[in-house]
C-alpha cells in the first residue's frame, strides 16, 4: 500500500508539478486539476483528443437537490458524483474528483496489461467459468476470447481496456454478439472487426433500431430494459464505479424510446450503418 501511494504522488508530481501531492484531492479546485492532468497527457503524447473537448461534463435535469453530474474523459471513460450534492458546482466538483482518482490510479505500472496480468486474469476467467487452462489456447471458447482481446492490448491501460471491453459488454447486452455467432464467424473475427470501430452515433442508432424491432415483438421491453438501465446506473454512479456502459444502455434506449414516438413506423437500417452483412462480407 505504501508502494502504491509512493507511486501515485510520483504520478501526480510528474503530471501535476505545481501542485502538492497531499492537497491534490481536497483542493476545490479539482475540476482545473482533471483539465490540467488530461492536457498534460495530451502533450506527453503527442496526442489530439476529440475536438469536443478533452473534459466534457453534464449535469442531469433537476430542480432540487441532489443533483448529479457527469464526466466523460477522452477515450470515452465516464465517473459521475457519489456523494449526495446539494448544488450542481458541487456535484461537477464530486464527479470531477472520482475521475481525477481514477485517472492517476490508471497511471500506475500496475494498471498496464502485461504478460503477468495477463496469466493471472485467464488464470481467474477459468477458475470462474469452471474450465481448463487449454481453453486460454482456443479462440472458440470465451476463455481463449478473452485472453485474445488481452494479448491484442497489450501495453494498454485498464481504462483503455475498459472503452474497448464495453463495445462488446454492449454486443453481448443488444443481442448481437449472438446474431453474429449464427452467422459461423469466429469470436477473432468479431473481435477484430469491432475493434476497429469506437462507439459513436452511428453504432448507437444500429442499436436503437434492434431494440425498437425488439419492442415491436415484445411491447413494453424498451420501457422494462430502460428503468433497469437507470437502476443500474445509479447503482454504479453511488459506488464510484466507471460508468460508461451503463450510461450507454440508457442513451440507447432513450434514443430508441424517441425514434418510436417520433416516427411509430422507422425504415430499416441504412446501408451505411454497422451491420451483420457487412461483418459477413469481411468474414
Amino acid at each position: 500500500m505504501d508502494r502504491t501511494l509512493e507511486s501515485l504522488r510520483h504520478i501526480i508530481a510528474q503530471a501535476l508539478p505545481h501542485r502538492d501531492p497531499a492537497l491534490v484531492f481536497k483542493d476545490l479546485n479539482v475540476v482545473s486539476m482533471l483539465q490540467e492532468f488530461w492536457e498534460s497527457k495530451q502533450q506527453q503524447q503527442r496526442t489530439t483528443f476529440s475536438s469536443e473537448g478533452l473534459v466534457v461534463y453534464e449535469s442531469m435535469p433537476s430542480s432540487g437537490p441532489p443533483f448529479v453530474s457527469y464526466v466523460t474523459l477522452p477515450g470515452g471513460s465516464c465517473f459521475g458524483n457519489f456523494q449526495c450534492c446539494l448544488s450542481r458546482a458541487e456535484a461537477r466538483r464530486d464527479a470531477a474528483k472520482v475521475a481525477l482518482i481514477n485517472s492517476l490510479f490508471n497511471e500506475l505500472p500496475s494498471r498496464r496489461i502485461t504478460k503477468e496480468f495477463i496469466m493471472e486474469s485467464v488464470q481467474e476467467a477459468v477458475a470462474s467459468t469452471s474450465g481448463t487452462l487449454d481453453d486460454a489456447d482456443d479462440p472458440s471458447t470465451s476463455v481463449g476470447a478473452y485472453h485474445y482481446m488481452l494479448e491484442s492490448n497489450m501495453g494498454k491501460t485498464m481504462l483503455e481496456f475498459q472503452e474497448l471491453m464495453t463495445i462488446f459488454q454492449l454486443l453481448h447486452w443488444n443481442g448481437s454478439l449472438k446474431a453474429l455467432r449464427e452467422t459461423k464467424c469466429s469470436r477473432q473475427e468479431v473481435i477484430s472487426y469491432y475493434s476497429q470501430y469506437s462507439l459513436d452515433e452511428k453504432m448507437r442508432s444500429h442499436m436503437a433500431l434492434d431494440w425498437i424491432m425488439k419492442e415491436r415483438e415484445s411491447p413494453g421491453i424498451l420501457s422494462q430494459e430502460l428503468r433497469a438501465a437507470l437502476g443500474q446506473l445509479e447503482e454504479a454512479r453511488k459506488s464510484g464505479q466507471e460508468l460508461r456502459f451503463y450510461k450507454e444502455k440508457k442513451e440507447i434506449l432513450s434514443l430508441a424510446l424517441i425514434q418510436i414516438y417520433s416516427d411509430p413506423d422507422p425504415s430499416s437500417p441504412s446501408d451505411d450503418q454497422l451491420s451483420l452483412t457487412a461483418l459477413c462480407g469481411y468474414h
